[in-house]
C-alpha cells in the first residue's frame, strides 16, 4: 500500500504537471491526494496522462475563485470505490482494497486559513467520521500545526492548535510521525518553516497494514514536500557484501 499526498500549488505553473507525472511513474502509488490544484473541470484524458495509464479513477473538487481545488486519484487495480462525498474543504472516497477485501475511507483535506472556516472544517470532519464505522485515512494540507515547535519563523496560534488536537483526540486518530524531516513546507524565500501536511489514521486502518511509515520526498516544484505513506520498509536491494561464519571463529 502506498499513498502520496502533495499540495501542488497550482497545475498551471510550468513544470508541475511533469513533476507529478514523474512521481506517479517512479513511486507507483495506489492513491494520490493533491491539494490546491487550482483546476477547473478535468477530463479523463488529462488525468490518465498524469497517472501514466488508464487504470485509474478520480474525484475532483474544482477550484473556487483563485484558490483551492482538490484531486484524488486511485489505482482501480488495487482499490475499488463505492461512493464519494465532499465540499470545498475535503473530498472523501469509500472503497475496498482488492487484495484483502477490507474497507477504508480516504479523505483528502485542504485546510482553510481563517478561524471560522477552520471551525467549520473540524465540525464537518467530525460529522463525517461519526457517520460510518470504518477504517479511516485522512491526509493533506491541514494548514495547522499541533505544537509550537511545528512552526519556525512564523506565527503560532495556540487556540488553533488546541482545536486541531481536540479533533484528533475526539476521533481517536493516530498522527503518524514524519521520518527524516522536521517540516513539510518551506516558504519561497526559505525563511519560514512549518509542519502542516500529515497523515491521520484510525486504529482500524493501522490494523490493516504492517510497518506504516511516512517518508517526505524532495521538494522541487512546490513549497510543500510530497509525503508518502507506505506499509513496508524500503528494499535497498542486495547487500553490498557477504558474511562468512568462519570469520567469527577467528581469534583477534
Amino acid at each position: 500500500m502506498k499513498v502520496i499526498s502533495l499540495n501542488i500549488r497550482s497545475f498551471g505553473v510550468v513544470g508541475r504537471f511533469g513533476w507529478v507525472k514523474n512521481l506517479c511513474f517512479t513511486e507507483r502509488p495506489d492513491i494520490f491526494a493533491l491539494q490546491e490544484t487550482k483546476c477547473k473541470h478535468l477530463d479523463d484524458n488529462w488525468v490518465h496522462s498524469l497517472w501514466g495509464s488508464n487504470d485509474c479513477a478520480y474525484i475532483q473538487k474544482e477550484v473556487v475563485g483563485n484558490s483551492g481545488g482538490l484531486l484524488l486519484i486511485w489505482d482501480t487495480n488495487t482499490f475499488s470505490v463505492s461512493g464519494a462525498v465532499g465540499n470545498d474543504l475535503f473530498i472523501a472516497i469509500r472503497g475496498q482494497w482488492k487484495r484483502s477485501g477490507e474497507e477504508s475511507i480516504i479523505v483528502n483535506v485542504y485546510g482553510p486559513h481563517n478561524d471560522a472556516d477552520k471551525k467549520l472544517m473540524w465540525h464537518s470532519l467530525d460529522s463525517l467520521l461519526k457517520s460510518v464505522d470504518s477504517s479511516w485515512l485522512l491526509c493533506g494540507d491541514f494548514n495547522e500545526v499541533r505544537v509550537e515547535a511545528g512552526r519556525l519563523n512564523c506565527d503560532f496560534h495556540k487556540w488553533r492548535a488546541t482545536w486541531f488536537n481536540d479533533f484528533i483526540n475526539r476521533n481517536n486518530l493516530i498522527d503518524i510521525p514524519l521520518c527524516g524531516r522536521r517540516f513539510t513546507r518551506i516558504s519561497d524565500d526559505g525563511m519560514k518553516f512549518c509542519k502542516i501536511d500529515r497523515f491521520l489514521i484510525s486504529d482500524n486502518f493501522l490494523k490493516l497494514w504492517d510497518d506504516l511509515s511516512v517518508i517526505p520526498l524532495e521538494r522541487k516544484e512546490s513549497d510543500h514536500c510530497p509525503l508518502i505513506l507506505r506499509d513496508k520498509l524500503v528494499d535497498f536491494g542486495l547487500k553490498p557484501f557477504k558474511v562468512f561464519n568462519e570469520w567469527f571463529k577467528k581469534e583477534w
